[in-house]
């Protein structure tokens, strides 16, 4: 029988802690490089044994050695319905322990909070879901209509060997699916004790990674040269970084900010909406991100020796375009970098955007006041990209709708491929909660 209130039993809001921490003490770091990444099979393993001790039957899926994904379907009690897909990646970004508090693959608990590479980004959203799902399977409940579950490899270098790799070899296992949920959204931001902003994922900017290539005369290092590669290099690069670009309001944004205008009682200019972005605190960095274009240097690579100055010199540019507005973002780097410095792309994946409306949306929010009554759920734009734009390429409309009660005082934003990176406890519990009723409802 399907339940349409009842709260999650406590074993799964107990199980999430070990789960994540499990999951966390896997190392599945991800350079970009398939010969110097650790892979994410270990981990893949890890969730197809989890589902398989409580009956999910789950596809593992391999699209390069190591590089695992895994994929199953829990069927509802309404097959009649579309489907729902809920993702979430397996790898993470590198970790240096020597700059953290605790060991990045540990797996720490400590002062009410799970430590490690992952724990938000995003190993504690895939604990959620498994401790969810196993949950129902011990006591017999059933969504109402089919609930799609992929964990992907790859999501931080552009999802080629995950969500990419599934949507385009695989796309057979998503039939039927028309919505999916996945990172960043869900999560709280305090406005007083009373009531917290719960920012839901609506839209996401593109990614447009380039590398910028400039070419000179190769010569002596005590030489006068006056076409040097690096020279060059540097001072367009030195452009873009110091670039602003110029700000653009999207539907997102804007009703992110009149939700905002109206909860905190200030007034937003349009033409200024950066003065009243910056009383955000910690989100301030996330949300100023999605009224503009940008650009920001990486990496810098030339040479091969101290006393030669090299012919070629490279530099990594991380782009993130509104959107609509990616060819205007390269318009306006090639203005900056000049005629002399080619541009390459490197991953260039669109921005999406969908309206904060339908049954869905009403059921997120509807589970989220259930679990604290100062709920108050909005829209918004993620500054970064995710899995969904794969997803969306089988015309999948996506939110980000991964649910954490946080501290007040938490930088959450500054976790993210930060170091020192921690989930609260008690958030993974509230997440457990809140997905138990959203998925059981919708």
């Amino acid at each position: 029988m399907t339940s349409d209130a009842a709260p999650a039993r406590p074993d799964a809001t107990d199980e999430v802690v070990d789960l994540c921490r499990d999951l966390l003490r896997i190392d599945t770091t991800n350079t970009g490089d398939n010969d110097t990444s650790a892979g994410e099979r270990r981990a893949a393993e890890y969730v197809a044994e989890k589902l398989a001790e409580v009956g999910v039957d789950a596809e593992i899926h391999e699209s390069a050695p190591g590089r695992a994904n895994v994929v199953a379907r829990i069927p509802g009690t309404e097959p009649g319905r579309d489907a729902l897909l809920v993702h979430g990646h397996l790898d993470v970004v590198p970790a240096d322990p020597d700059e953290w508090s605790v060991h990045p693959f540990s797996g720490e608990i400590r002062d009410g909070y799970l430590w490690g590479r992952g724990a938000i980004d995003m190993k504690d959203f895939d604990a959620m879901v498994l401790a969810v799902v196993r949950g129902w399977q011990r006591t017999g409940v059933r969504p109402r209509r089919d609930v799609v579950l992929a964990f992907t490899a790859d999501e931080e270098a552009g999802s080629d060997y995950g969500a990419h790799f599934l949507t385009q070899r695989h796309r057979d296992l998503f039939d039927g699916c028309t919505e999916a949920i996945g990172e960043v959204g869900g999560f709280s931001y305090s406005v007083d004790e009373q009531r917290r902003l719960y920012l839901i994922e609506t839209a996401e900017k593109g990614i447009d990674w380039l590398r910028l290539h400039a070419k000179g005369r190769p010569g002596h290092g005590s030489m006068v040269h006056d076409d040097n590669a690096v020279t060059a290099l540097a001072e367009a690069v030195a452009r873009i970084g110091r670039h602003r670009f110029p700000v653009v309001m999207t539907d997102t944004v804007r009703a992110f900010l009149a939700e905002v205008s109206d909860v905190l009682g200030i007034e937003i200019d349009p033409d200024d909406p950066e003065t009243a972005i910056a009383k955000l605190g910690p989100i301030a960095n996330i949300i100023g991100a999605t009224v503009r274009n940008t650009a920001n240097p990486t990496r810098l690579a030339a040479g091969y020796k101290d006393n030669v100055i090299p012919g070629r010199a490279t530099a990594t540019i991380d782009c993130r375009s509104l959107p609509g507005q990616s060819e205007e973002l390269e318009r306006q780097l090639r203005e900056l970098v000049g005629p002399d410095i080619a541009i390459e792309y490197v991953q260039r994946q669109p921005a999406l955007e969908t309206t904060f409306d339908g049954d869905l949306v009403v059921r997120m929010s509807e589970a989220l006041r259930a679990e604290d009554p100062g709920a108050h759920p909005v829209p918004y734009m993620l500054s970064g990209g995710t899995d969904a734009k794969a997803f969306s390429q089988l015309g999948i409309r996506c939110f980000g709708f991964a649910p954490l009660r946080l501290p007040a005082d938490l930088n959450f934003s500054a976790l993210f491929h930060g170091i020192d990176e921690r989930v609260p406890l008690d958030g993974l519990q509230f997440g457990v909660r809140v997905l138990d009723r959203f998925l059981r409802t919708c």
